[in-house]
Formats: structure tokens, sequence, C-alpha cells
């Protein structure tokens, strides 16, 4: 970096190491935690449709287990296919604000009405509550889309440095957790406060809380953030082309599959834990609990990912975060219905296991779109952040309806004593098939080949080319 400065006159050395500090700089504490409380808002609806909807839809509104897994899977492919559209037209929006935090200032409230709405239970007959879910449900995936794609994409461009991203998305994720430890831990317990009885009631006033709140934490996130990495000035707006190179963008596509997988592994896992222990430990009440050790165990070892990832490489802490978790998720079908202190140690192992490569995750594709850039001299940060989470939310899409035709197919009745396979279908869903999917992401992941060496290199060379515009 010297070197290049030492080689420009006065005034373009000048510029240059400004835009270097502006680029590259430690982001502030302010900033990180600003940021991050926009994936709490996230996690109040994403935890709340991924741990209780499917519940919500079979034990309180009174759907089918197989009709709530096709509606969710039917919302998921809507979701997948408004993704690029919203990713596309952030990509060209320009603005005083800059192209991705509009989207968080001005979609926060079709989010919040949509999200009382998805958890509102009208008297409308058989059919009724089944369109009504649907509609209501896909809608919200759309507000979700609209303003989630561009704050994932916005800590893209707060930093063009790894670490600082690294950093930045283990802030996102610890205030992300914190939401779902809210969600998960007191979900239930705010609903049987507010509904006195009434289920309906109490879901619906919970979630109005926690659209409320998001709505707060929105606007601080929109406030308190900037946007100092841009395309290059010359670049030409071409879907075809910014496609196509995607497309032909190797880590991109070792990461879309890893996201598939991973995200089938936490939509099953998380649709099912309800039921697990209502009708396989018979503690219904327990699961509450469990989601809060888990998330606990979450925040506790997410500030590992960036020291990890500094010392052994994203895609090696991603490799053994994905084997050592499995593995753990595998071990929980062996506990028997007394053994609650196995069950939750193998799970704390797992999360723990598991979250530093979360964060990671969402720093790889930041650091595909940079070598997007890099090799082909055009940036689509919103592109490739939406068909990132397009592919996320296809293998959520396909866990969340696995799951409930897994129900349907073993025999599961809501609320009646379950047969012996209805029991069998629960417990694998919840332990050997996610397990099993979230081990094979690390055979993916050998494929990855950006490298800290690589990203140094990226670094280097990018900053040199935008301090020449």
């Amino acid at each position: 970096m010297l070197n290049r400065a030492r080689m420009l006159n006065g005034r373009e050395r000048i510029l240059y190491l400004k835009y270097i500090e502006m680029t590259s700089a430690k982001l502030s504490v302010k900033e990180k935690i600003g940021y991050s409380l926009g994936d709490t808002a996230s996690h109040f609806v994403w935890d709340m449709v991924g741990f209780w909807l499917l519940f919500f839809y079979t034990d309180v509104y009174g759907i089918s287990a197989a009709a709530a897994g096709t509606i969710m899977l039917i919302a998921r492919f809507w979701d997948m296919a408004i993704d690029p559209v919203i990713g596309v037209i952030s990509d060209r929006t320009n603005t005083r604000w800059g192209k991705f935090r509009p989207y968080i200032l001005f979609g926060a409230i079709p989010y919040a009405v949509l999200a009382i709405l998805t958890f509102t239970t009208p008297h409308l007959g058989e059919t009724g509550k089944i369109l009504y879910a649907a509609a209501t449900y896909i809608l919200l995936m759309t507000a979700y889309a609209a303003i989630n794609l561009p704050y994932s994409a916005l800590g893209a461009v707060m930093t063009d440095d790894t670490y600082e991203r690294a950093g930045l998305n283990t802030y996102r994720f610890i205030a992300g957790f914190t939401g779902q430890f809210v969600v998960t831990g007191l979900a239930l317990t705010l609903a049987e406060f507010f509904g006195g009885g009434d289920k309906a009631q109490g879901f619906q006033y919970t979630v109005f809380l926690f659209a409320g709140l998001s709505l707060v934490f929105f606007f601080i996130t929109f406030k308190t953030t900037r946007e100092r990495v841009h395309p290059p000035k010359e670049q030409v707006n071409s879907l075809k082309e910014d496609v196509g190179n995607l497309f032909k963008n190797k880590a991109w596509i070792v990461l879309a599959l890893v996201g598939i997988i991973s995200f089938i592994m936490f939509a099953m896992q998380n649709a099912a834990i309800a039921y697990y222990f209502k009708y396989y430990l018979g503690r219904e009440n327990n699961v509450q609990l469990f989601n809060v050790i888990g998330t606990i165990a979450l925040i506790v070892a997410l500030p590992l990912s960036k020291p990890l990832a500094k010392r052994f490489g994203n895609k090696n802490v991603f490799i053994g975060s994905s084997l050592i978790s499995g593995l753990f998720f595998i071990l929980i079908y062996l506990p028997g219905v007394t053994d609650l202190t196995t069950i939750y140690i193998f799970n704390i192992i797992a999360k723990m296991a598991y979250a530093p490569a979360v964060p990671l995750l969402w720093t790889m594709i930041a650091d595909s779109a940079d070598y997007g850039e890099w090799t082909t001299g055009r940036r689509a940060t919103g592109l490739y952040f939406s068909a990132a989470v397009f592919a996320q939310k296809a293998g959520w899409g396909i866990g969340a309806a696995i799951a409930g035709w897994i129900l349907a197919a073993s025999g599961f009745v809501a609320n009646v004593v379950q047969n012996d396979t209805a029991i069998t279908g629960i417990k694998l869903l919840v332990s050997v098939i996610p397990g099993i999917l979230y081990m094979s992401c690390a055979v993916f992941m050998i494929f990855y080949k950006i490298n800290t060496k690589t990203t140094t290199l990226m670094k280097k060379e990018l900053d040199a080319r935008r301090a020449q515009e």
C-alpha cells in the first residue's frame, strides 16, 4: 500500500491514502452495534417462523401438518423467486443514503405489520384458513426479503477488509442470536401471559411486541451505518453480464450449495424441536429452556470466529465446525426420555462447534463478491447476497416442508399420543438427518479456493483500482 502511494503525485497520494483509510479503517463499536441490531430485528420474525410457525399452524390454528408443510414450501419458493429481484434492484438503487440503507428504513413498517397478520387466526373454515395462512406467509417473506437482503449486503460495503467483516459479522450474529434467545426462550411464556388461556391471542400479541421492537432496531441500524465500498464508476448496468459472472464464480457456487444444505438442516431441526419435547420427552414447556441454553452456547462461542479465522483461515474453520457440530447433532438421537442431561450436553457442544462458522459464511460471501469484482472488473454486491440468500431460503423451505411431510408420513396426529413410527420420525428430524447434512458441508467446502493469500492480494489490487477512479 505504501509503495503504491509513493508512486503517485501529491494530490493522488492524498486521495489514495484517504480512500484506503475510508474503506479499511476499523469500524467503530457504535457502528458495529448499530448494524447488529438489524439482525436482532430480523431474528424476532425469522425465529418465530422457524421455531414456532409450523407448531402454530398445526396445534393452534388447526391446519394439518401436510398442508402446513406445503404452505411453507410454496412460500419459500416464492421467497426464492423474489430474492434475485430485490438484489438486482438494490444494486441499481442510488440515493443520498446509499444503495442498501433505504430498504431498511422504508421496509420496516410493512415487515412488522405482516408479521402480526401471519400470527393472526381469523375463523375462515378449513380451506379459508389454509388460503389465509398461505397469503400472509408469502407476503411476510416478500417483506422480509425486501429488508433483509439489503441489510446483509450492507455489511459487505461498510468495509473491504475481510477480518473487519468477520468482526462485524460476529457482532451481527451475537445480536441476532440474542434475538433468537428471546424468541425461543420467552415466546411461549409471553404467549401464555398475553393469551390468558387463549393461545391464538397470546401468539398474536407476542408477535405484536416483537414487531414493535423490530421497528426501533431497524431505525437505529439505518441511522448508525455508512456505505463505503462502491462499484467502479465506469460500470454500466448489465444484468446478463452480472448473472453470467455470478455462475462463473466457483467460490460463490460452493457457498450457495453449502447454504442450501445447512439451511435444510436448520429448518428441519428448528421445526421439529417443539414436537420432540412435547411428544417424545413429554416435557413441552422444557423446550424453551433447551433453546435458551443452546442459544447461550452459540453466543458464547461466536467471538471465537475472528481469532480462529486469523489463525486457521475461514475455510478450515468452517470445515472443522461442520464436522464436529454435525457429529454431536447425530448423537442426540441416542439418549432416552429420562436422560435430559446428555441431550443438553450434546446440543451445547454441537451449538458451540457450529457458532464460529455462522459469521464466516457471510464473510466468505462478501469475499466472493470481491473476487467477482477482482476477476471481472464488475461489482454486484446485492446480486451476490440475494442469490446466496435465495439458495439458503431454498434450503429453509425444503427443510420445513420435509419436516411436515415426514411428520405426516410417520403417522403424526396433533395433540394425541404418538405411535412408535411417529416418534422415530420426530427423533430423526432433530438429530441424525440434520447432523449428516451438516457434516456433508465439509465436503463441499474443500472446493472453496479463496484463502488468506487470495483475500490479501484481492484487497491490495482492488484498493489500487478504486483509488484511481
